[in-house]
């Protein structure tokens, strides 16, 4: 990753922000309402962590046949994911509630995603927010060798085959979190000392990774086979759960920044980017399925990439009456707003993307 890290241009001579901002604020005050999360976001965390965990627990307490488990695991997985999109990510935003402690404790449901409070912030909120689809600094698009995610990444043979075998990676995500990701990111952070918010002891950071990881373990691995669930059903099972989740989480990921509209951003000579920091957002994210009220819901509004961009921290129930203000706010001002009207047009705009990027180069 690239260590100096551009800059934005300062001055936005379209008033786009300054427009947008107000009209948004607006909006909260002539309807008397906060932009943090309210009933309906409470009931929706009650719901998930209810697909997740009751399962688990019927697992845990059920003779029941392996496959019936296996779908078990799934549902885990479907919850797993929900809890992300909707409480941890509000939560790690300061959007879930007005208050921070409450912020924190959902924030904090990662690690049931066997991920890090410190280690998420850093990457999502800092790097991700902060350098959106910029090569180099924003880690979501750093796949290793293995995918070509920018037209800057380093080209290999075996990308012209990526479109095919991608979407079979994508379910590795949770799962690396929980063996891998997070130590080499810790490590990572640690000596470039980037930080959300104050700076914290490493000791207190590694202590802290370390207890939740055994405790992760010890809860989802090690109980089941005290309880006697055989191993190899715990191991299979653990797997298809984080499977499930880790391929719903990178597909609504990766329709929001790596499809064909969305552009890559590089810095000049100078370090500078073109664009002012919200009107680069609107470069680099897209929305998809806007209309519908299951993938509204279920993806905690991160099917509103632009809204959640713009304001991270308003939390996602409100994106949906808020998307018009962006829109029209963009088109007054004659720049882009990126938007597919279904999933499945983003998830084929993400597959046309891949194929395009596994092209050589020379001969794209």
């Amino acid at each position: 990753m690239n260590n100096t890290a551009p800059t934005f241009a300062k001055q936005d001579n379209l008033k786009f922000f300054r427009t947008l901002n107000s009209r948004v604020n607006n909006y909260f005050k002539e309807n008397n309402i906060q932009k943090t999360g309210n009933w309906k976001l409470h009931l929706k965390a009650i719901i998930l962590f209810a697909v997740f965990l009751t399962p688990y627990f019927l697992i845990l307490t059920l003779n029941m046949p392996f496959w019936a488990q296996l779908l078990l695991n799934i549902l885990m997985g479907v919850g797993m994911a929900g809890i992300g999109m909707n409480v941890m990510h509000d939560g790690n935003h300061g959007s879930y509630s007005s208050k921070s402690w409450i912020n924190k404790i959902m924030g904090g449901s990662i690690y049931v995603l066997a991920g890090n409070v410190h280690n998420w912030q850093v990457q999502h909120n800092v790097l991700h927010h902060t350098y959106t689809n910029i090569h180099g600094h924003d880690e979501d698009l750093d796949a290793g060798r293995i995918i070509r995610f920018t037209q800057n990444a380093e080209w290999h043979r075996f990308h012209k085959f990526q479109h095919y075998y991608s979407f079979f990676l994508y379910g590795l995500l949770t799962f690396n979190w929980a063996l891998t990701t997070d130590f080499k990111q810790m490590k990572n952070y640690l000596k470039r000392k980037l930080s959300y918010g104050a700076p914290q002891s490493p000791t207190k950071l590694w202590t802290v990774l370390v207890i939740t990881k055994i405790i992760y373990v010890l809860i989802w691995m090690a109980l089941p086979m005290i309880l006697g669930v055989i191993w190899w059903k715990v191991v299979i099972g653990f797997f298809v759960m984080h499977y499930t989740a880790g391929l719903i989480l990178s597909i609504v990921f990766q329709l929001a920044h790596v499809v064909e509209e969305t552009s890559n951003p590089v810095p000049n000579e100078e370090g500078e980017m073109e664009n002012t920091w919200a009107i680069h957002q609107l470069y680099t994210t897209a929305n998809f399925a806007p209309k519908n009220k299951i993938i509204n819901w279920f993806t905690g509004g991160l099917n509103h990439q632009i809204e959640h961009h713009i304001f991270p921290n308003i939390s996602h129930i409100h994106y949906g009456k808020i998307a018009e203000i962006v829109k029209q706010t963009a088109i007054e001002c004659n720049l882009p707003y990126h938007e597919f009207k279904t999933m499945r047009g983003a998830v084929l705009a993400h597959y046309r993307h891949l194929r395009d990027l596994g092209i050589k180069p020379e001969l794209a």
